[in-house]
């Protein structure tokens, strides 16, 4: 990825998070601002038209495939430019400030690229890596089904071994770049009586063909731009050299893993559309008058200021505290549980914020603010809900406090 060394002209933007790149190195600093220069010059001009018709940003996803964005994850051995974890949440954050959509497109992409580095075979990563790394095959994740949520050990699709192959049936749901995917990872039960359940999963490395269907595009509050889809699989034959690592059963201790890196990327998309609501409205605040004065003046729209800028430096420093343990070689399942917790809530709240700010223009299609206020739940339940995070991270809590006691 390449860079040019002046920030943006007029970005507020690009300054915002300066100080939180400090263990960056200057290679890394440059591919973020190259990030930050793109989403002025190219996203957010066009963005309010693509998101409000629901139209695929094809033009966009092809210039960040230029610009490297796929191969983040993924070493230069295989033709990618592999940055660090925080820089990685700095990108991201970048991406979701001008489009949410941009960097979820990116999201499920990155962590299969980083199950295939880290579990896949030679030949595996022969046959994906250098393809994932500039795009030319992007990648999609398929774990949540319809009946069965969160609750992933009570998956119903089953991949049965045929020869030399497996026969997978059953169903997945909200899958991002389900229609564009050249690669799903496909999180299944590949021996459905094992106990614990847990033990009979596995990653098989799926690639559309006959028996694998997208049954249809889901309806959306925000998101947009991007395919949410069902996907139906009827006796859909994969060659067994698709299961990840070759060896059944360790699927889901590898999602699991895979999940650490999703949910600190989630957490980096709930900076990026907070950064984007708090900025809008600080701005806002000092433009708009009532009662003969900018209205950040006013104490309780100031008190909105100082409660977002707050939380959101605190949801950062949060994220890239888990960023920084996972590449230390350390499992983050609780520190990044903790990032995706909080930072989603914080959007969350920023958004709601914003509206208020902005007031009536809040609620108008004409201003970004209504954006934000639709994108930012999606982090709430993605990638695991909250709810689900918490009693993560409790577990992780107890877990963690046992093993102090016993050392």
């Amino acid at each position: 990825m390449t860079a040019t060394s002046e920030a943006p002209t007029g970005s507020a933007s690009s300054k915002a998070s300066d100080a939180d790149r400090y263990d960056l190195s200057r290679e890394e600093q440059a591919i973020v601002e190259t990030v930050a220069e793109f989403v002025e010059r190219d996203v957010r001009p066009v963005v309010q038209e693509l998101e409000h018709a629901n139209t695929y940003p094809e033009r966009l996803i092809d210039q960040m495939k230029t610009l490297g964005m796929f191969g983040l994850a993924i070493p230069e051995t295989h033709g990618g430019v592999a940055v660090s974890t925080p820089c990685y949440v700095s990108v991201t954050e970048e991406l979701a400030r001008g489009w949410m959509s941009l960097a979820g497109a990116v999201g499920g992409h990155t962590v299969v690229s980083k199950l295939i580095l880290q579990f896949g075979t030679p030949e595996q990563q022969a046959r994906y890596l250098p393809r994932l790394a500039t795009g030319e095959v992007r990648a999609a994740m398929a774990l949540t089904e319809p009946g069965g949520g969160s609750d992933l050990q009570a998956m119903r699709t089953v991949a049965r071994r045929d020869g030399d192959s497996y026969v997978v049936n059953g169903s997945k749901t909200w899958i991002t770049n389900a229609r564009r995917a050249g690669v799903i990872a496909l999180l299944c039960k590949t021996d459905p009586d094992a106990v614990p359940a847990h033990r009979g999963i596995s990653l098989l490395l799926v690639e559309h063909g006959p028996g694998l269907i997208v049954s249809r595009d889901l309806p959306k509050l925000g998101y947009k731009g991007v395919e949410s889809c069902e996907l139906a699989f009827d006796d859909h034959r994969t060659p067994v050299t698709s299961l990840l690592g070759g060896e059944e059963g360790r699927g889901f201790a590898q999602m699991m893993q895979g999940l650490e890196v999703g949910r600190i990327q989630v957490a980096a998309r709930a900076l990026g559309v907070g950064r984007a609501a708090f900025e809008d409205s600080l701005r806002y605040a000092q433009e708009r008058e009532s009662f003969g004065v900018p209205i950040w003046q006013h104490q309780s729209i100031g008190n909105y200021l100082a409660d977002m800028a707050t939380k959101l430096t605190a949801a950062r420093q949060l994220t890239l505290y888990a960023a920084r343990r996972m590449d230390e070689g350390h499992r983050v399942d609780l520190e990044a549980g903790m990032a995706k917790l909080f930072a989603s809530e914080t959007a969350m709240q920023i958004a709601v914020d914003a509206v208020r700010i902005h007031g009536a223009y809040g609620y108008s299609t004409e201003f970004d603010v209504e954006r934000y206020f639709r994108d930012a739940p999606l982090m709430i339940v993605g990638e695991g809900t909250n709810e689900i995070q918490r009693g993560v991270i409790a577990r992780q809590l107890v877990a963690r406090d046992r093993q102090h006691q016993q050392a």
